[in-house]
This record gives structure tokens, C-alpha cells and sequence, in this order.
């Protein structure tokens, strides 16, 4: 049996809305993930509610990447926050705990920001 996960698109403007209102439904909040596309970054939030999955995704630019806090709404995302600035360089503006660029010690700023392999495929999820 194949379980439905449903990735729904959202932007930068309702995902603190979004979020909050899976919250205030129940959903769980399972993890923040972030792929590489070359010039873009894909971002997706995974909730869980009743052992079923939703993920809200989104894509920005990732030269400048900024996105705002969901760690007002679930404080354990600054963990998820923290390690995705520090790896592929999205700012995320109103972090509950921010570890200002600290949090992993790289050597290299940013190891993953622009680490889109070539010859790799995109599927774009635009938001309805």
C-alpha cells in the first residue's frame, strides 16, 4: 500500500501562516529539509498528524536567501534553522535561538549553497 504524502506549495509570505495552522490542527513538526537547484533552493516542512505525512514546500533564490522563522511556532525548528544557515546560507529572520552562523564549523561558509550537480533534473512545485 502506498501512502498518501501530500506536498502542498506555499510562499515565503504564508508559510508562517501555514505553519501555524497546522499547529493549531495537531500536526507534529518532523523536519525541515533543503535541496540544491542550482540557483534555487528547495525547502520543504514535514508535519505528521495520525501517522500521516504533509509537507509544505517552497523555492527561493539562493544567491541573498531569506526566510522567517517558524521557530515562534514549533521552537525546536531553530535546530533545523540553525543547520540549514549554516550549510547552504538562507538567513532565517525572528530565529527564537540563533547561533549566528556557529552552529556547525564548516570549512568552508556555506558548503552547500550552490552545490546543484550537473545534469540534474527539477521538478518546479508552484504554488496554487
Amino acid at each position: 500500500m502506498i501512502e498518501e504524502q501530500p506536498i502542498v506549495p506555499v510562499t515565503v509570505d504564508k508559510l508562517v501562516a501555514e505553519v501555524t495552522s497546522l499547529r493549531d490542527q495537531g500536526w507534529r513538526f518532523v523536519q525541515v529539509g533543503v535541496t540544491s537547484l542550482g540557483e534555487d533552493l528547495e525547502v520543504n516542512y514535514t508535519f505528521d498528524l495520525n501517522q500521516k505525512f504533509r509537507n509544505l514546500r517552497l523555492q527561493i533564490p539562493a544567491a541573498g536567501a531569506h526566510l522567517p522563522s517558524v521557530s515562534g511556532v514549533y521552537w525546536c525548528a531553530f535546530l533545523y534553522e540553525n543547520e540549514i544557515h549554516d550549510l547552504f546560507g538562507i538567513t532565517f529572520d525572528g530565529l527564537v535561538l540563533d547561533f549566528k552562523g556557529h552552529f556547525y564549523q564548516t570549512a568552508k561558509p556555506f558548503p552547500f549553497a550552490a552545490a546543484a550537480a550537473a545534469g540534474v533534473s527539477t521538478t518546479v512545485v508552484k504554488p496554487v
